[in-house]
């Protein structure tokens, strides 16, 4: 059975406690409804950071705080507001019209737009030539101030508002106001639309995702047969590592070749391991724990086959073009982030570990990058005590890494070998 949907409701007191009596009737689908109740408009965006990540959808009264929210850049799942047009517009003028201090036709409205009012007047048959309207969102004060001047000046005879702490502001002033406010039937739609987009929200995070991971030093040729361990090693560490990033985001790993790796997880997951496809999966912790640089691809699909289909398709894109663009594609075949960027580096090499990596990586011979401390030793003209310093020196920089000893029939201690990471030089 698919677990009930998750709609944070945002907006003040009143309103949040109409929508929570409404709502498991009103919602199309079985959901649960998380009130996020506010003072000030202002406040929407912390309510939204406050719901986290556990919420399907969120639920605005107005359009004032959803702006408010979207602009901020919180909203991380889909969001809709109370509609405050057409019939709460016109039931706002009713009422006004019951107020003998308030001409209808002599108004001021915020927030709405003004086709919404010319079309509301349009149905009472009033005209709306004397009607002054402000649809840019602004703060409490900025409204008020908006409505008193018009009244002061004798413009208007009233003012219309859909933001409560403006209608208490103008109470206060004296000026004569109605609060527009949502009806049932809106309060319905929107219910019913923030369940729908929730639910397909779910669906899209639960779909299908499968991240293949190459390694370009595991794919090429073993240019000479010793040493004979070190490769084994590394895929036993990068299996190791990718499967410990893996649990992090309930993924699974498995083994394709001897040089690249599928994970098996959803889109929602691996969104989240990549800051929403614009960083690499994987590929920080492998460059700083391994020194190895990898090439990713992501696909999406319906089923397993059409997700690596895609996988295939993006890493293709990523090995042709040189870096990594567009490294992810969607279940229709398209690219999501045309240019994602890497993750950061770890830090600023040391100087001394890259001269002495610089001098070895211009001794070495056959491109074989493995070295132990008696050839490090005569290819830097010190002795193996001093080289067997320094290689430790370029393990703890990062700039090496160690790999199984190669045992020998030989008596004494076997030889500690170290495989070279001349890829962090950079321009080599």
């Amino acid at each position: 059975m698919t677990p009930d949907l998750t709609i944070g409701v945002v907006g003040p007191h009143d309103l949040v406690e109409r929508v929570m009596l409404m709502g498991h009737a009103a919602a199309p689908l079985p959901c649960r409804l998380v009130a996020a109740a506010y003072r000030d408009e202002q406040e929407a965006a912390d309510k939204v950071t406050r719901l986290g990540a556990g919420v399907d959808a969120c639920l605005f009264a107005s359009p004032v705080p959803y702006d408010l929210a979207r602009r901020s850049g919180v909203l991380t799942m889909p969001a809709t507001y109370v509609q405050l047009g057409g019939a709460a517009l016109i039931a706002a003028l009713a009422r006004a019209a019951l107020d003998e201090r308030i001409d209808p036709r002599r108004v001021s409205v915020d927030v709405l737009n003004r086709a919404d009012v010319e079309e509301a007047y349009a149905d009472l048959g009033l005209p709306s030539g004397d009607v002054h309207s402000r649809d840019e969102p602004g703060a409490t004060g900025t409204l008020t101030a908006f409505h008193e001047r018009l009244a002061r000046q004798g413009h208007t005879s009233g003012a219309l508002t859909c933001m409560p702490a403006v209608a208490d502001r103008l109470q206060t002033a004296g000026v004569p106001v109605v609060r527009i406010r949502p009806t049932s039937a809106a309060v319905r739609t929107a219910l019913h639309t923030a369940a729908l987009l929730g639910a397909h929200h779910r669906l899209e995070e639960s779909q299908l995702t499968v991240v293949l991971v190459e390694v370009p030093t595991l794919r090429e040729p073993v240019r000479r047969a010793a040493p004979r361990y070190w490769r084994d090693e590394l895929r036993l560490s990068l299996h190791r590592l990718l499967v410990q990033e893996a649990n992090r985001i309930n993924a699974s790993v498995t083994a394709v070749d001897d040089h690249s790796y599928m994970v098996t997880a959803t889109r929602g997951s691996v969104a989240t391991a990549t800051e929403g496809f614009r960083v690499l999966p994987f590929a920080a912790r492998v460059r700083d724990e391994l020194g190895l640089a990898v090439e990713v691809g992501v696909g999406m699909g319906r089923t397993t086959h059409d997700a690596e289909s895609h996988a295939r398709a993006a890493l293709a894109r990523t090995q042709a073009g040189k870096q990594a663009q567009g490294f992810a594609v969607d279940r229709e075949g398209r690219a999501l982030i045309p240019a994602p960027r890497m993750p950061p580096q770890g830090g600023a090499l040391k100087p001394k570990g890259v001269e002495v990596l610089s001098r070895l990586a211009a001794k070495l011979e056959g491109g074989d990058t493995v070295v132990d401390a008696e050839n490090a030793g005569k290819m830097l003209g010190v002795t193996p005590r001093t080289a067997r310093r320094l290689l430790r020196t370029l393990v703890d920089e990062g700039l090496a890494w160690p790999l199984p000893p190669n045992r020998t029939p030989q008596p004494g201690r076997p030889r500690q070998l170290y495989r070279l990471i001349v890829e962090k030089l950079g321009g080599r």
